[in-house]
């Protein structure tokens, strides 16, 4: 892992690639948790981006350990659930670095501080 927001994923190729963490959850019915990430500078001239998913095991403090394929149908299903839900809830990305609005977790640094509303997520300031 690089930080708690990107870790290092094994390509098909051996190849170790550098991901962004794009949100982790946790499952009862499969009593597994799961990671959803991009590779860094994936993003296509249409701004879309490659999603990876896989379960793991909890690392220290939390972060993701170690990486695994995710196994069946029904597990599939409940990663693309949640991600359509995800992209639903914060679709519109920030373009700062960091973000500090009412559905953020971190600080805005744009430059339009003065406005209410945070101009890349276009959520409500803090």
């Amino acid at each position: 892992m690089e930080n708690e927001k990107q870790l290092i994923f094994i390509d098909e190729k051996g190849n170790e690639v550098l991901c962004n963490i794009l949100f982790t959850f946790d499952s009862e019915e499969f009593k597994k948790s799961y990671v959803l990430f991009s590779p860094v500078d994936s993003e296509d001239e249409s701004g879309q981006i490659e999603v990876a998913a896989a379960a793991y095991v909890p690392g220290e403090d939390g972060a993701v350990g170690e990486l695994f394929a995710i196994e069946t149908d029904e597990e599939w299903e409940l990663v693309e659930d949640m991600l359509s839900h995800f992209d639903e809830e914060f679709g519109d990305e920030c373009e700062c670095d960091e973000c500090h609005c009412e559905e953020c977790d971190d600080e805005c640094e744009c430059e339009e501080d003065d406005e209410e509303e945070c101009c890349c997520c276009h959520h409500e300031k803090k």
